[in-house]
């Protein structure tokens, strides 16, 4: 594994630094002692006791879906005639040459596939997350026809396995309607975030779960009804953080949340 690479990731219990044990495959927090091991390059940053709650719930669901999710999603546009709504939302991030990026919750990767062609995108590098080891392998697969190398990580977006502010774009894309920890989320995406970073965070809306998987043979079983009272965690956003605004996209089935992490920070934290 890079030692560049190594030296962005920390213990997410502790944020305290990893060190690559190349006899154990696997990386070790010099703090803590607990070993973190590398699944086909992957670093696992969970055992199964750390997922509970609804966080296992939709590990679970993912995993199961992994192996034809990118078909299901290329029929469903191709029958429906919609344009993906992809677009609407990575038109919000922030992205300058040499930039490193974050996406909480990665799936397949089809956000990070639409960003590398976007220019500059041979001086980005690109970072993942997700709590589905299935997502990740599928993911992983998919980066080898990119222009980049995707680093992935398998972890929990309330446990970051990132040290403080290393990316200077941080988004997130399906998922936080029903993370287990929806406010820890938010503050370990500000965390890893640099001051002044502008954070996207997007999620589907009642209209969507409604209208989509609670009429899905497939996923509706996950999709009880009452699910469909979801919001936007805009009021989970803590109130330093600056030009807070969500609005509606993709026809009102899905929420776009965005706010910028202060520059003051700098100051206060003492950040180079």
């Amino acid at each position: 594994m890079d030692p560049g690479i190594v030296s962005l990731l920390c213990d997410p219990v502790t944020h305290t630094p990893v060190q690559l044990d190349p006899e154990s495959d696997s990386l070790i927090s010099a703090y803590t002692g607990r070993r973190y091991p590398l699944r086909n390059g992957i670093p696992v940053f969970l055992a199964p006791i750390d997922v509970t709650g609804p966080n296992r719930k939709y590990q679970t669901m993912y995993d199961r879906f992994a192996p034809g999710y990118d078909l299901v999603e290329r029929i469903y546009y191709w029958f429906s005639r919609k344009p993906t709504f992809r677009l609407e939302f990575l038109k919000e991030l922030e992205i300058v040459p040499s930039a490193q990026i974050l996406e909480v919750s990665v799936g397949t990767g089809a956000n990070l596939s639409a960003l590398s062609a976007r220019e500059h995108a041979g001086d980005i590098r690109f970072f993942g997350l997700d709590l589905s080891w299935e997502m990740l392998r599928r993911c992983q697969l998919n980066s080898r026809r990119w222009p980049h190398t995707a680093h992935l990580s398998q972890g929990q977006a309330e446990r970051l396995p990132y040290r403080d502010a290393t990316f200077d774009c941080v988004f997130h894309a399906g998922g936080i309607n029903f993370f287990s920890g929806k406010t820890a989320a938010i503050h370990e995406m500000i965390r890893v975030a640099k001051p002044g970073t502008k954070i996207v965070i997007v999620d589907e809306t009642d209209k969507a779960i409604r209208d989509n998987h609670q009429k899905n043979p497939f996923a509706r079983s996950y999709f009880a009804k009452g699910m469909e009272s979801v919001t936007c965690p805009i009021d989970l956003v803590p109130q330093e953080m600056e030009e807070i605004e969500a609005h509606p996209i993709a026809n009102g089935k899905l929420y776009c949340l965005t706010f910028r992490k202060p520059r003051r920070a700098l100051a206060s934290s003492g950040q180079p």
